[in-house]
């Protein structure tokens, strides 16, 4: 596709590029009325539009924010996507969106990709803990500062909103247990995501505090995804050990082990309670609905990007880390 340009317009009416250029900027006082009304029905006509790149370089500001999500199978992303648009868009700001799919090499690239672009800030939840620390601190070494949301990073000096990842699953195995549940199997996050060593150390407390003890046959890698779920659940059923309950890492997991227990034909809550952290709309829309801990999304949109803009304005101002509660709610899935 060929983009028309103010040299273009220039050529089809016979003046100089100049005179267009002060045009379609509106300087009305280098440009005469008649002049300027032809030239900006000639763009118009013409299909022109302006090069908002080229200007916000010469500006220095691109009033660009990229932003990096893992995955876009559960709707948390998306609502966080969602909210934080409304909140720069009031500011001012554009923003760009890019998906990982889980991978440290294209979440790499996407912030390559974001530098080239010249985006003022980032807003990013990682797809590991550690591995692309020195991308992050280059990048933001380049005066790009970057916001960490839901997932924290090791190491780093940069400002991180997430929820109390142990202290929830925490209060989530605490409730099992005290409703009934004493042979509890946890599908366990990745260890290269931060919130997945957290979430298990939760599990692993809570036993504790009751007294159970914490047997590694009921810690399955569940994976991220409903197949991973599933897989992990065939898994655990095939040892042949008794379960009453299911603590998921994740929705998606949880759910594709949901699904399994059912074509087995065990019974929920009945036979095995079910609950995860992690939870989103999806959570509801299943039967029986499934227990979980809610992340406050919007609220974790709006004070990332607050964090992002204070840093923007001021770069020396100092790094927060915000550490919101969730809301466990509960559904069917749990006696």
């Amino acid at each position: 596709m060929k983009y028309v340009t103010i040299i273009d317009i220039a050529k089809a009416l016979g003046i100089s590029k100049s005179t267009v250029s002060r045009a379609l900027s509106g300087d009305t006082h280098n440009v005469n009325p008649d002049t300027m009304r032809m030239i900006c029905e000639t763009a118009d006509r013409m299909g022109y539009q302006r090069n908002e790149m080229a200007v916000n370089l010469r500006k220095q500001s691109s009033r660009h924010i990229g932003i990096i999500i893992p995955e876009v199978v559960t709707s948390f992303f998306m609502n966080f996507i969602q909210q934080a648009q409304r909140e720069l868009r009031q500011r001012g700001y554009r923003t760009l969106i890019a998906v990982s799919n889980e991978d440290a090499a294209l979440e790499a690239e996407n912030l390559h990709m974001f530098e080239q672009c010249r985006v003022e800030g980032v807003l990013m939840s990682v797809c590991h803990k550690s591995k692309n620390v020195a991308i992050y601190n280059k990048v933001m070494a380049h005066g790009i500062p970057i916001v960490f949301f839901d997932r924290a990073v090791d190491g780093i000096e940069a400002s991180q909103v997430r929820i109390d990842d142990y202290l929830m699953a925490f209060f989530m195995v605490e409730t099992l247990i005290r409703s009934g549940c004493k042979k509890i199997v946890h599908l366990a996050g990745p260890d290269f995501i931060s919130n997945g060593y957290d979430r298990h150390r939760g599990y692993r407390d809570a036993l504790e505090k009751f007294k159970i003890p914490y047997d590694e046959h009921y810690v399955v890698a569940g994976g991220l995804d409903a197949e991973q779920g599933a897989e992990a659940m065939e898994k655990f059923l095939s040892k042949g050990l008794e379960q009453d309950a299911v603590f998921g890492f994740t929705e998606t997991a949880t759910l594709g082990a949901k699904s399994v227990l059912q074509k087995l034909h065990y019974r929920i809550p009945e036979d095995v309670s079910l609950c995860c952290i992690s939870g989103t709309k999806l959570c509801t829309l299943v039967h029986p609905t499934i227990t979980a801990v809610e992340q406050p999304v919007l609220q974790m949109a709006t004070i990332s990007c607050c964090l992002l803009l204070d840093q923007i304005a001021n770069p020396s101002c100092p790094k927060e880390s915000a550490i919101l509660r969730g809301e466990m709610t509960m559904r069917e899935s749990t006696l």
